[in-house]
């Protein structure tokens, strides 16, 4: 199991692609092809190649045109990954709201190309791109409470991160107490409540405790419910981390 050593984090935790497919085909049709030709959608999504650690762009989803990804694609972006010595298992997305879906789409932020924008109302996240579109994504949020606004700086990206959960988080849950920072906190994996990607978000040189992070519970995209960060589904946190660089701006928006 390949593992990485790094430094840790105290985000609060959270409660338990270029050639098109010229014919939109419907999830049977495209397993039917796939099955005649010997493949499946889990060699696909397991096998595609990485760079330097970055997940290369699936085929037929990174460069598409605006619009909502067909059957097809969902079968692939969402199917199972294989990263990092962890298997993530495929996402259920006919069980998601399809707004959620990751998907290019006209910008509405009017922000400048590089910068991502949490729309917190709305559950969704975006990062823009130059010639007026942006790939979007769902999200789930912090509670009331526990949620964080403004412009920052994406100051650190992690793959596979520990979770550390902060020490007021573990004074007011006493079971977190082996996952301290002192005690190292928890080690990566599919548990891991900050998934496959972490992206540390900096306010004025200072740690906001704000993060962008990887999610093992795909039933949380689109709600309020994790104690401040924003969550994505880990085949989504993996594809934004391919996308956004170390000293991003980013703006969170209530």
């Amino acid at each position: 199991m390949a593992r990485s050593s790094q430094p840790g984090w105290t985000c609060r935790r959270s409660r338990l692609m270029e050639p098109m497919i010229e014919h939109t085909l419907s999830r049977r049709g495209f397993l039917a092809v796939l099955s005649a030709a010997g493949l499946s959608t889990a060699g696909l999504a397991g096998c595609s190649p990485t760079i330097r650690g970055r997940p290369a762009p699936l085929p037929g989803v990174s460069r598409r045109l605006t619009g909502a990804p067909d059957d097809a694609e969902l079968s692939v972006m969402y199917g199972p990954v294989s990263d990092g010595g962890f298997l993530i298992p495929a996402v259920p997305y006919e069980q998601i709201d399809p707004r959620y879906y990751r998907q290019r789409v006209d910008d509405p932020t009017g922000e400048a190309p590089g910068t991502v924008v949490v729309d917190t109302p709305s559950r969704l996240l975006y990062v823009v791109e130059p010639g007026g579109t942006a790939m979007r994504y769902g999200v789930g949020i912090g509670r009331d409470g526990f949620s964080w606004q403004g412009d920052g700086v994406i100051h650190w990206r992690q793959t596979w991160p520990r979770w550390k959960p902060p020490n007021e988080m573990v004074a007011r849950q006493p079971q977190l107490a082996k996952y301290s920072i002192e005690n190292g906190g928890m080690e990566p994996g599919l548990k891991n409540p900050l998934g496959a990607r972490a992206l540390y978000i900096f306010q004025n040189g200072e740690d906001t405790l704000y993060r962008l992070h990887g999610n093992p519970d795909w039933t949380s995209i689109g709600k309020a419910v994790s104690s401040g960060c924003v969550r994505l589904l880990n085949q989504d946190i993996i594809d934004l981390y391919s996308r956004v660089p170390a000293k991003a701006k980013i703006v969170v928006r209530q």
